[in-house]
């Protein structure tokens, strides 16, 4: 592993260095070694941070367990900076793409630009599964890679639905590969990692917390230039991906819902405001071969 990308890859391991400040650092020194050589309150002061939030950065920096743990994990896993050429492009396009990946599977799937996300509820209608294969089963059947985050509901549907018929899917998670989350979808996982590709910004001994959602949807939605909304309700996480899609200049699909299903009202509401009603997969493969 290069100095450089252990450097990296060691510092977006640390607690209280965001991207925005390992973006920083770099603007400063592209070689990230300068930081290793600060003491405390030399770090306090160039990233402007309390004392003991120093302590802490630099007790890090130089804790020989934390390093040797970062070179296990790349046995298990493959280990991808923003600077490697399996980083996807598409991602760097973004407001805040991570700086490190962490995978299994096929990486030659980041690669290829025929490629959609598919997003929705948790708590879908007796109808979302139909849905979901009434617009996956068609793109798969095109070779088009599915992109979800293999959250219970729609986004289990649409791995599902794609590993069932023999294509490729992506899975963003929002915690490390040894703790999938939800554990009910433990067994999809693995099918996911050794018949597709599963990624996430976090090491693999990262638990799922609530935060880790919101920030993992502008990866789901960064990877490709598309993204179906299925199902969503009126206050879903669904729309926090949609916002950020948009944010990124990504197209937004949405399936006209049920005027009297609580599930679906984000979706009706998305088309009120002027997103892309969507009927059938020729409205997608259309759109997308004008883009």
């Amino acid at each position: 592993m290069r100095k450089f990308r252990l450097r990296l890859i060691h510092l977006t391991r640390i607690k209280h260095l965001t991207r925005k400040r390992i973006s920083y650092l770099l603007t400063l020194d592209s070689s990230l070694q300068i930081i290793y050589q600060k003491t405390p309150s030399e770090i306090s002061s160039l990233l402007n941070i309390t004392p003991a939030k120093a302590i802490t950065i630099h007790n890090k920096l130089h804790s020989l367990t934390f390093i040797n743990q970062i070179k296990k994990d790349a046995l298990n896993c493959y280990i991808i900076t923003y600077f490697d050429s399996y980083y996807p492009n598409q991602l760097k396009h973004i407001p805040d793409p991570p700086f490190v990946i962490y995978a299994k599977g096929n990486l030659n799937l980041l690669k290829e630009a025929k490629s959609i996300s598919v997003i929705g509820t948790r708590n879908p209608t007796i109808n979302g599964r139909y849905k979901v294969n009434y617009f996956v089963a068609p793109l798969v059947k095109e070779n088009w890679i599915i992109v979800s985050g293999m959250a219970r509901g729609i986004d289990s549907f649409a791995h599902q639905k794609t590993l069932e018929l023999k294509g490729w899917t992506i899975s963003v998670l929002g915690s490390g590969f040894n703790h999938i989350y939800p554990k009910e979808n433990i067994k999809l996982f693995n099918k996911i990692k050794n018949h597709g590709l599963v990624i996430s910004e976090y090491p693999p001994n990262i638990k799922a917390q609530r935060h880790h959602f919101p920030e993992r949807n502008r990866i789901i939605s960064g990877l490709t230039k598309g993204t179906i909304v299925i199902e969503s309700g009126e206050k879903s996480g669904t729309l926090i991906t949609v916002d950020q899609a948009l944010d990124q200049g990504r197209e937004v699909y949405v399936v006209p819902g049920e005027l009297l299903e609580k599930q679906t009202l984000g979706n009706n509401k998305l088309i009120q405001q002027g997103a892309k009603l969507i009927l059938n997969t020729n409205d997608i493969i259309e759109d997308f071969n004008q883009i």
